[in-house]
Order: C-alpha cells, then sequence, then structure tokens
C-alpha cells in the first residue's frame, strides 16, 4: 500500500446490539465494505458479518485481515490462530512476518461461454485481449477475470456503470475483474475490480477477487509461481498490494494493514 493507498475497512469490534440495518447503515455512511465482530458459532472463537452500501456480503478478503490486524494491535488475538465463522464458511487467520493471513479454499474456474456482453461493458475489443479465456473464478464469491493484453489497456478501462449489474447477473458474477500480467515468472499481476452493486464504481483492493484471480492463473498456466501477487487501486490512485500463497487445497491471502488515525470511532 502507497500513500494515500489500499483499501480502508472500517471494523466494529462488538456489534452484538446491532441490527443488520444499522450495520449496512455504518457502511453506507463511510462508503466502504465494513466488518462487524459478534460471538462466536460453530465452534468458533468470534463470527464475522461483511456489508457494503447496499447490501451484506458473506465474505470480504481484505476487511477480514484489517480486523484481525486490529485484534493483534488490540492486544485480542489468540494465538497463534483464530478460527472466524462467516456466511461463507469458517476463515483461518494467522499472524506471520508480513502481517495477518487467512484462508480460502482452492478456487474453482468456469470460462464464459460468450464474453461478448463483458467486453462491451467494459469497452473493450477482442484484440484488447490475452490468448486466454474469460472466466468466472471464485474462492467464495465468483468474480468474472478478463484477461487484457497490457497495463496501459487495463488502466484506460472506462465501463458502462449503468450496466454492469446487468451483465453480471447474465453470467452469475459479482464483478468484473479485469488484469494484466506483469510478470509470468513471479506471478505479478496488476487488476481492477468493477462491482456488481456494492454501491460504489470501483474497489482499490479486493482480496476475495485477488484468491480467485490467483487459482485461475494457476488452473489456466499463467504461472507455476505458488505466491501470487496482485497489484490494484492504481488507476485509482490508492494502490495496493494483495499476495495470495497457494499451498495444496487452500490459498493464504495477504497484505499489509496500518489504522487510519481520526478515521471513525
Amino acid at each position: 500500500m502507497g500513500p494515500g493507498g489500499g483499501n480502508p475497512a472500517p471494523v466494529v469490534l462488538d456489534a452484538s446490539e446491532m441490527t443488520a440495518a444499522a450495520m449496512r447503515e455504518l457502511a453506507a455512511h463511510y462508503k466502504h465494505e465494513s466488518a462487524f465482530v459478534l460471538p462466536g458459532r460453530d465452534d468458533c472463537d468470534l463470527s464475522l458479518r461483511f456489508f457494503v452500501p447496499n447490501h451484506e456480503m458473506e465474505m470480504c478478503g481484505h476487511a477480514t485481515l484489517g480486523t484481525v490486524w486490529l485484534l493483534k494491535h488490540l492486544g485480542l488475538l489468540p494465538e497463534p490462530e483464530l478460527k472466524i465463522a462467516t456466511l461463507s464458511g469458517v476463515v483461518t487467520a494467522r499472524m506471520t512476518e508480513e502481517g495477518p493471513a487467512i484462508n480460502q479454499p482452492a478456487g474453482r474456474c468456469k470460462p464464459v461461454d460468450e464474453p461478448s456482453a463483458v467486453l462491451d461493458v467494459l469497452g473493450l475489443r477482442k484484440s484488447d485481449l490475452e490468448d486466454l479465456p474469460v472466466m468466472n473464478a471464485a474462492t467464495s464469491r465468483a468474480k468474472t477475470l478478463v484477461p487484457v493484453r497490457s497495463r496501459a489497456i487495463l488502466d484506460s478501462i472506462a465501463p458502462d456503470f449503468s450496466r454492469i449489474a446487468e451483465v453480471c447477473d447474465a453470467i452469475g458474477s459479482t464483478g468484473l475483474y479485469p488484469f494484466a500480467i506483469v510478470d509470468r515468472a513471479t506471478g505479478t499481476l496488476a487488476a481492477r475490480q468493477f462491482p456488481r452493486s456494492s454501491g460504489y464504481k470501483e474497489d482499490a483492493a479486493t482480496g476475495i477477487a485477488a484468491t480467485a484471480l490467483a487459482s485461475g492463473v494457476r488452473q489456466i498456466g499463467v504461472t507455476s509461481s505458488n505466491r501470487v501477487t496482485v497489484h490494484q487501486g492504481e488507476a485509482m490512485g490508492r494502490p495496493s498490494k494483495i499476495t495470495v500463497t497457494l499451498s495444496g487445497d487452500q490459498c493464504w491471502l495477504s497484505g499489509h494493514v496500518e489504522l487510519l488515525e481520526g478515521q471513525g470511532k
């Protein structure tokens, strides 16, 4: 994360008295994905709910990382691991030398049979693409991976935002995630995330999309690296770096986290 970069994530450490409507109202106020800590269930240490301005989400990677980091910062994180219940399933969290990390299951991928509507809504032509499939990929929510030929093409994308929800609904996706290959050998990629209907037009950092992308590029042979680094948010002036480590049937998501003083109560 560079100066002014990344994706802020408001965290409520005790949301046990909050209604779902109040959680969504807070997310709408701050205009960011927000995490709400609740008592544990299913033998987990705690539960998390996630809201964006328009709705609740089953899972949010970067908000989970932020929550884990904050718990550690306040001396509230059990060692060595934390089990977190989410609507998407149980997540294991741990602190590493590089910061917080959380696990996701190995991704599943499926080519989009007819991607012309996806290209059209992004303002792309077939000649703008790598010789790779447009795919829906997911470790939690499905994201549509669109492989473009260069960073310049990626940065120039100007979507028709009024049609993104319609296109995503037609292909069973929760967001369009165009990406460019920066370095195959090291698994370095650049990406942009245009969510289906979160209440904002673009995301500066999207953990769940990054894990889907890492799994997808490994499965189609873009890289053989077990470590994929995704640079996101640069076109917005809010650069972020998300790391996904692929280990067996798991993806481990990590990224830099810091406390933004004075950003809320």
